[in-house]
Formats: C-alpha cells, sequence, structure tokens
C-alpha cells in the first residue's frame, strides 16, 4: 500500500515545504485540502496550477487528492454543490490528481430524513459522474457526518452505479458510527478509492495523536485490507487545523510511517 498524509495537518503550509514534508519523510503522496485559505484550491489560475503539479512531479510525490467540501447530500438546490464539484474535478484534472473528496452534509436535525437525504446525495452524484469520467477523475463520497457509517454510505453509492463515484473510508468516523472494520470494508469494497487513518484518545475526545497513542482499531483495519488483498492508498489525516493544541504534525510524520509500515508488516 502506498502511504499519503493529509495537508489538514499542515495547514496554511506553502506547497513547497509540504512537498519536502513528503519527499523527506518516505510518503508517496499527499491529499490536499482544497479550501481559499490554503495554497491549492479552485480559485488559483492555470500558470499556478502548472506550478505545483511541476513541483510534486519533480520530487516524485504524487497528488493523491483534492479534498472539496462539497456537501452532496445538504437540502437546497442542485446547481450550487455540482458547480462546485465541477470545479474541484477540473483542480483535480490539471493537477493530476485521481480522486476529488466531497462531504454527505445531510441535515436530519433541520429535518431532512434519511430517505431525503439518499435520494439527493444519488442524485448529484449520479449527475456529478459523467463529469468526474470526462476528467479522468473519481468523487469520493466520505464516510463522515450524516453518512459516518459505510452502511450508510451504500446507500447512496449503490443506486449511483458509476465507477467514476467511489467511497473515502474514514476509519475514525465508521469506528464511531459503531462499525467494525470487517463490516466498513464489506460495506465499501466496491467503491473503495482509498483510507483515511488517524487516531483519537476517545470517542468523546477527537483530538489528533499520533498514530498508535489512541484508540481507534488500526490494526485490524490493515488487517482486513491486507486480508482481503487491497492495494491502494492509506492517507493520514492528522485534524491539526481544528485543534491548535495538537502536536505539530511535521515532527510526527517519521514515526507515523513507521507505524503504518510496522502495522503492514505485521498484517502480512
Amino acid at each position: 500500500m502506498k502511504l499519503a498524509f493529509s495537508t489538514l495537518g499542515v495547514p496554511g503550509v506553502p506547497v513547497s515545504e509540504v512537498v519536502r514534508l513528503a519527499a523527506g519523510h518516505g510518503y508517496h503522496g499527499v491529499e490536499l485540502r482544497a479550501h481559499p485559505e490554503e495554497p491549492v484550491h479552485p480559485g488559483i489560475g492555470s500558470a499556478e496550477r502548472d506550478r505545483v503539479a511541476a513541483e510534486f512531479k519533480a520530487a516524485g510525490v504524487e497528488i493523491l487528492g483534492i479534498a472539496g467540501y462539497a456537501k452532496v447530500a445538504a437540502p437546497g438546490d442542485d446547481g450550487p454543490v455540482l458547480d462546485e464539484i465541477r470545479d474541484l474535478l477540473d483542480l483535480a484534472r490539471d493537477l493530476g490528481a485521481p480522486f476529488v473528496r466531497v462531504f454527505p452534509g445531510g441535515d436530519p436535525d433541520g429535518g431532512q430524513s434519511t430517505d431525503e437525504a439518499d435520494a439527493v446525495a444519488a442524485r448529484r452524484l449520479g449527475t456529478a459522474a459523467e463529469d468526474a469520467a470526462d476528467r479522468g477523475v473519481r468523487v469520493l463520497l466520505e464516510t463522515h457526518d450524516s453518512h459516518r457509517t459505510g452502511a450508510d454510505a451504500i446507500r447512496v453509492l449503490g443506486p449511483v452505479g458509476h465507477r467514476s463515484v467511489g467511497a473515502l473510508w474514514d476509519v475514525m468516523h465508521t469506528w464511531l458510527g459503531g462499525e467494525q472494520p470487517a463490516e466498513s470494508y464489506a460495506a465499501l469494497s466496491p467503491f473503495l478509492g482509498y483510507v483515511q487513518v488517524k487516531d483519537i484518545a476517545s470517542a468523546e475526545d477527537t483530538t489528533p495523536l499520533p498514530l498508535g497513542a489512541g484508540t481507534l482499531p488500526l490494526g485490524e483495519c490493515l488487517e482486513v485490507l491486507t486480508r482481503k488483498e487491497w492495494d491502494g492508498w492509506l492517507c493520514w489525516e492528522y485534524e491539526k487545523r481544528w485543534y491548535e493544541t495538537a502536536a505539530p504534525l511535521p515532527e510526527l510524520l517519521a514515526s507515523g510511517r513507521e507505524h503504518l509500515t510496522r502495522l503492514l508488516n505485521e498484517a502480512a
């Protein structure tokens, strides 16, 4: 399996430094958080896109995906959501990234039913699938918020039924949703794009911790993936952006890679 980390762990850090950190610590790729406060987002022009792609290529580091914030199940008109996804797809295509991340974003607290959220998300992803196929990119629905488990996600992905739409398995959210790793994998495997790994203290305290220092069943997740001969990407999403007191990610990257490598060797 290939290892990557998300720029959510190094918010606002210039691209050159992100590339240096990845190459220097033995990571194969980087997931780029696409937000206006970051150096890379849909608002940058073609010259800057070319520069970013060239910088990653020169270092031998892949751009794994573009982590967007489109909410495909959110109430409201389809148009703005689809436009947001198209902008993310264009950015991914220009940077040579194979994946774009989207959130479910359903609103059960606002009165939206599960069936309504599923139908809205499936409709929008079905439309976005054609745009994704045209650009050679896959849209991945992350296990998150209103659809945090594999069982939740496949209620949307099954009806879409398009190879350009898949799943991003965030192991924290499926665990918080009460799924065992084997259950999550069984649900998501037909659609799986890549896997986000992380570690936290508990369900009540989701402050990011160094890999192996918390309670998430990372070893069991990697054992399932290895047993099923899945050979994709593991991306460490260290949510430093939301937890200012968390330790800086750069000083954890080497030990994090070593921990994942050790778990993979044990699983094999």
